[in-house]
C-alpha cells in the first residue's frame, strides 16, 4: 500500500518536496491545502492522486495522509503544526519554525511527549559536503568560525515585516546556525547588532533590518561571527569558514575545501541533499527508526532560541545567554 503524503503550501517548496516524493516508491501525493481553493488544485493538478483543499483539516479528514509536509511562510505556524500533533500525524515542516519564539516553544513541548516523529527542512544537514565536515573536524580543535548569508531582498511582502518573517537572521541565515551547532556544537550566549541602511526607503512597507552581525559563544569556547545582509542587488554567497588548528574547513552548499599547509583539497557534493532528507524522514514515518533523521522539530528548536536570543540581543543592545 501506497504511503499517503499530505502538502500543506502551495510555493516552490512544497512543489519542490511534492516532486520529489511522487518520484518515491511506495508514495503518492494525496493532497495540497493552500490558501486558496484556486492555488491549492493548481498545485494539485500536477499529481493524479492528489486534490485541493482550502482548509488544513479538510485534507487531513478527506486525504487521510499518513505524513504531511508544511511548507508556509514564518508567520503561519501553530494552528497546522497543533492539529497534527493532536491527531499524532508525523510532519516535516520547513525552517523557519515560526517568527517569534512562544509559538515553537509550546510545540515543541508537545511533539516531545505526543513522541511524535517530525524533520525539519534544514537540508544542509544532509550535503555531502556536511558529513565530509564532520569527518575534517575530527582530532581538531575549533577556536573560531565565520558564517555569511549575503544576498537580494526576496520579492514577496511577508518577507519584508518582522511579524511575517522575523527578519533576515531568522528566516535565512538560520541555516547557517544551524550548521554551526550541527558542526560544533550547542551556543552559551549570543550578541547582535542590526541595522536600517535603504531597504526601508527603496521597497514600500520594509521593516526588517538591512544587515547583522551576531557573535556566538560555543560551550566549547569557540567563538563565531554570522553576517547577514538583504540590501544586495545580486544573492553573493553563503556558507561557513572554520578555522581550527590544522587549517581552515570552508563549507560551501555545493561542497568543501580542506586547506592546509601546503595543500588545498576540495571535495564535491554527489547527492542532491533533499531527496536524502525526504528519504530519511518517510523512512522513518514507515518503520519507526528515526536514526536517519538529523534535524528533529526539537532539536531545530534549538536553533530557534539562538536566532530568538539574536533578535533580543540587537532590540536590546545586551548579550543572551542561554
Amino acid at each position: 500500500m501506497n504511503m499517503r503524503i499530505g502538502i500543506v503550501g502551495t510555493g516552490g517548496f512544497a512543489k519542490k518536496h511534492a516532486g520529489i516524493v511522487s518520484r518515491m516508491d511506495g508514495c503518492e501525493v494525496v493532497g495540497f491545502a493552500g490558501t486558496s481553493l484556486e492555488k491549492a488544485e493548481k498545485a494539485a493538478s500536477g499529481f493524479a492522486a492528489a486534490a485541493g483543499y482550502e482548509q488544513v483539516e479538510a485534507m487531513l479528514d478527506n486525504g487521510k495522509p499518513d505524513a504531511v509536509y508544511i511548507c508556509v511562510p514564518p508567520m503561519a505556524h501553530g494552528p497546522i503544526e497543533r492539529s497534527l500533533i493532536e491527531r499524532g500525524i508525523p510532519f516535516l515542516v520547513e525552517k523557519p519554525l515560526g517568527a517569534e519564539g512562544s509559538i515553537p516553544g509550546e510545540l515543541a513541548k508537545q511533539i516531545t511527549e505526543k513522541r511524535l516523529i517530525t524533520s525539519v527542512g534544514y537540508h544542509l544537514r544532509y550535503t555531502d559536503g556536511a558529513q565530509k565536515t564532520k569527518e575534517l573536524l575530527e582530532g581538531r580543535y575549533v577556536g573560531l568560525a565565520n558564517g555569511y548569508w549575503l544576498g537580494s531582498m526576496p520579492g514577496v511582502s511577508w518577507w519584508r515585516t518582522l511579524q511575517g518573517s522575523g527578519g533576515q537572521f531568522v528566516e535565512q541565515t538560520t541555516h547557517i546556525t544551524d550548521l554551526v551547532r550541527y558542526l560544533c556544537g550547542e551556543v552559551s550566549e549570543v550578541y547582535a547588532q542590526f541595522n536600517r541602511v535603504v531597504m526601508h526607503e527603496r521597497v514600500p512597507g520594509t521593516e526588517v533590518p538591512d544587515n547583522g552581525v551576531v557573535t556566538l559563544k560555543l560551550r566549547s569556547g569557540a567563538v563565531v561571527s554570522l553576517t547577514n545582509t538583504c540590501m544586495l542587488p545580486i544573492n553573493h554567497t553563503s556558507g561557513l569558514d572554520l578555522v581550527t588548528d590544522l587549517g581552515v574547513v570552508e563549507f560551501r552548499a555545493h561542497g568543501v575545501r580542506d586547506i592546509r599547509k601546503g595543500q588545498i583539497t576540495e571535495f564535491l557534493n554527489q547527492t542532491d541533499p533533499y531527496v536524502k532528507e525526504n528519504e530519511a524522514f518517510l523512512h522513518a514515518v514507515r518503520t519507526g527508526d528515526t536514526s536517519r533523521i538529523r534535524s528533529t522539530y526539537e532539536d531545530a528548536h534549538q536553533t530557534h532560541l539562538v536566532s530568538m536570543a539574536a533578535v533580543r540581543s540587537a532590540e536590546t543592545g545586551m548579550p543572551v545567554r542561554l
